[in-house]
């Protein structure tokens, strides 16, 4: 694990001097805008989600933030949420039928195969009744053994702005701390599960099916009702936060994503790794999801999720960045 960790941190999928895809510093007045922004903006209800975006001592945070910004003691843009991934005017969009068919050529090979545990890049958005929502960047590597113990490694990294300080709430402190920072190591003792998402998911799409609505059965007030594409997608969240998947794997589902309601091909993107791919987006309500899949293959590479209009009350804009995972083998 040490070996692991020490590349992570060496690792720089977005080199200084190569293009940063959108997401450059803020200049002097971004953040006297931000500072006066922070400091203005009136108090918004608590939002209450799906996902664990709660932030201990929000409020210290926000403080914390605002001085850095306004006393000059660092310049780094470690509070800028990322700006949402935009999709290239030239590029000619892949229906996911298409792609399902790639994919499905590339698991006849049968490598790589599947892995238990998970190597994803993360942001998520944090939100208090008070102040203006601050996004935590993170990347976490999850490794099993043969005895079934697992070791799990949380870094605070921003591949964005490699080098530069890291917000993070580390056992309620909020501060900044270095590039590669370690804020957990655990080792878990052997255990097991025959159920979802801890058991080997099919590769089958009817199979998969089943198996992602009884991982995702947790989350839904009405359990008669088959997944929508919106909870579709959040159980591939959880698939991905579990396994690394294989060929295989993927294929199935990539034929699954190609049944899905809504999700329509925009085109080719560039994310926040480097990675080229094909986009594809779900409108819901109030939000937009982007998934986006390996063009050769059909493995997922990344999940963005978007806001699509101002909600004064949480102090959020329409095109904010509500959270994103980019997934590497």
């Amino acid at each position: 694990m040490a070996d692991e960790l020490e590349l992570l941190r060496r690792a720089n999928p977005v080199p200084a001097d190569g293009p940063h895809y959108g997401d450059g510093p803020l200049d002097h007045n971004a953040e006297r805008h931000l500072g006066q922004l922070l400091l203005e903006r009136p108090p918004a209800p608590r939002r209450r989600t799906r996902q664990a975006w709660g932030l201990a001592a929000t409020a210290l945070v926000v403080a914390l933030v605002s001085a850095l910004l306004l006393t000059g003691r660092t310049t780094a843009p470690a509070v800028a949420a990322p700006r949402p991934l935009v999709v290239r005017a030239d590029s000619t969009p892949v229906p996911l039928e298409r792609l399902a068919e790639r994919a499905e050529q590339a698991a006849s090979a049968g490598s790589p195969a599947l892995r238990k545990g998970t190597h994803v890049q993360s942001w998520s958005l944090a939100m208090s009744e008070a102040d203006a929502p601050i996004t935590l960047p993170r990347e976490t590597i999850v490794r099993w053994n043969d005895d079934d113990s697992h070791t799990e490694i949380v870094v605070a990294t921003d591949p964005r702005h490699p080098g530069r300080p890291v917000l993070t709430d580390e056992g309620g402190e909020p501060r900044l701390v270095a590039d590669g920072h370690v804020l957990t190591r655990r080792t878990y003792p052997p255990s097991w599960s025959d159920a979802p998402p801890d058991s080997p998911p099919p590769q089958d799409a009817a199979g998969l099916h089943d198996y992602l609505e009884e991982a995702e059965r947790a989350f839904l007030s009405d359990h008669s009702q088959p997944l929508s594409t919106a909870e579709l997608l959040d159980a591939t969240r959880t698939l991905l936060d579990h396994w690394t998947l294989g060929t295989r794997e993927s294929a199935a589902l990539a034929r699954l994503l190609a049944d899905a309601e809504g999700l329509r091909p925009v085109g080719q993107v560039t994310d926040r790794l480097g990675r080229r791919g094909q986009a594809y987006v779900y409108d819901g309500r109030g939000s937009r999801r982007m998934l986006i899949l390996d063009p050769a293959d059909g493995a997922v590479l990344g999940l963005e999720a978007t806001f699509t209009r101002d909600d004064a009350r949480f102090g959020v804009r329409a095109g904010d960045v509500m959270e994103y995972s980019a997934w590497m083998r």
